[in-house]
């Protein structure tokens, strides 16, 4: 098994600095840091490893993420109080090393689990290495715990079937993003990037509309993919998303939403701060905090806090009893609802700045004053492929594709079905390569954070 995973660790270096350079040094130097904090933990020296863990792994992600900001933020500060170092306060840009975010909070969440007697520390730092920078979650997630795949970095075999499991769920994630995100992500930058003054409020609705579904497909796309490759080479990652769009109340939509991350904030931020074991007051706060950091992990930007502490304003307003009445009413309400309270929330992701979000909300809303005709009313974006991406999009963000998969393994023939369902897969692999190969816009979304 070591040159198993001597070789994937290997490949996936060659994968992550075939397009970060020298940056791959940084992962390293994290898997380093927590590969030896673990081995303090084990040989009794607790405290110090874990220190080891938190302060380097912590350091190298402020370094790299939040530098910029911290000065930025400071200058501004110094500026507003006509302070006579503000003008000496600069930095020069820092590159953030794509999937630091990811691979920071992996390694600290091994030391935590060290430390808390629920795994044993890995003695080989290809093995563990392997863990950390394994490309299919490398760069985007999901956040992998070690927990779940050291079975499988011990151990793991590959067959035929586990390879064409992973190899359809892939394709799948492939199309999600190429042929929805990307559809998604070009419509909502050309409202985001329109003057207000040229769009109305139908189209402000359209505008962050498609960026929740870009976000969605473009995400939970990538995860699919990593979630495939995973299988193809013999790993069973934990899924990331569930339906999220379904949600019927903000507490539920972060159950369905990014879970591994979610989880993540759970199970190492909200429970060692006391969770709900203490007054409500300090679970008001313990949330809180929670949330502040969820918006800060996304970005280095007021918007992400403001985005984040939004989302936990209204988890505290459903735990002081709105979400017993939401359990109580309709479906539908508790849809509407939190589907609202997400699209808002979306406007703060997505906006450079929060004026310019606070500017876009109002358009939503309709405020301003609107001539009796704009220069960008929906219909100008409403091409044939974006009606039919909608369309598919508000299909897709249900579980039909699961029921319609067990409806499918019930039906006669199944050789000819498997045939079918095949050639389907192909069609799909072909049309999103040739998209790609026809396009040299393909971002994705959460490379930056």
């Amino acid at each position: 098994m070591t040159w198993k995973n001597g070789f994937l660790f290997g490949a996936s270096l060659v994968f992550y600095a075939w397009g970060e350079g020298l940056i791959v040094a940084v992962l390293l130097l994290s898997a380093g840091i927590n590969f030896i904090a673990g081995r303090l933990i084990e040989k009794g020296q607790r405290r110090a490893g874990l220190w080891l863990s938190l302060v380097g792994s912590l350091s190298l992600l402020f370094y790299y993420k939040y530098s910029n900001f911290a000065v930025d933020s400071a200058r501004g500060f110094a500026e507003a109080f006509s302070l006579p170092i503000a003008d000496s306060m600069q930095l020069a840009t820092i590159v953030l090393p794509i999937g630091i975010s990811f691979y920071t909070f992996q390694g600290i969440s091994y030391t935590f689990d060290i430390y808390w007697g629920r795994i044993r520390a890995n003695k080989s730092f290809i093995n563990y290495g392997t863990y950390v920078a394994m490309f299919p979650h490398q760069i985007a997630g999901p956040i992998v715990r070690y927990a779940d795949i050291a079975p499988e970095l011990a151990e793991r075999h590959v067959t035929i079937e586990k390879f064409g499991i992973g190899a359809e769920r892939f394709i799948i994630g492939l199309a999600k993003k190429v042929l929805l995100a990307n559809t998604f992500a070009s419509l909502a930058d050309q409202i985001f990037n329109a003057r207000l003054t040229d769009i109305n409020t139908a189209t402000a609705w359209l505008g962050i509309v498609a960026y929740s579904f870009q976000i969605y497909f473009d995400f939970s796309g990538y995860s699919d993919m990593a979630i495939g490759l995973g299988k193809m080479v013999g790993f069973d990652f934990k899924e990331n998303f569930n339906y999220p769009y379904i949600a019927r109340s903000v507490q539920d939509f972060w159950r369905r939403w990014h879970i591994s991350l979610s989880s993540w904030f759970r199970d190492y931020v909200y429970i060692p701060l006391g969770g709900n074991r203490g007054s409500e007051f300090k679970t008001y706060r313990n949330l809180l905090i929670v949330f502040f950091v969820t918006g800060l992990w996304h970005g280095a930007s007021l918007n992400f806090i403001v985005w984040g502490l939004f989302h936990g304003v209204f988890l505290l307003i459903e735990r002081a009893g709105l979400g017993r009445w939401l359990d109580r009413a309709p479906a539908f309400v508790g849809h509407v609802y939190t589907l609202l309270v997400v699209l808002v929330g979306w406007v703060f992701f997505r906006a450079t700045d929060l004026s310019s979000a606070v500017a876009y909300l109002g358009k939503m809303i309709g405020l301003g004053v609107e001539g009796a005709s704009v220069a960008y009313p929906p219909s100008f974006f409403l091409s044939t492929e974006v009606v039919v991406s909608l369309i598919l999009a508000f299909v897709l963000v249900m579980p039909v594709y699961h029921r319609f998969q067990r409806v499918w393994q019930k039906l006669p023939a199944p050789g000819p079905r498997e045939l079918a369902y095949s050639l389907v897969l192909f069609g799909l692999f072909i049309m999103a390569v040739m998209y790609l190969a026809a396009d040299t816009y393909n971002p994705f979304i959460y490379f930056r954070f």
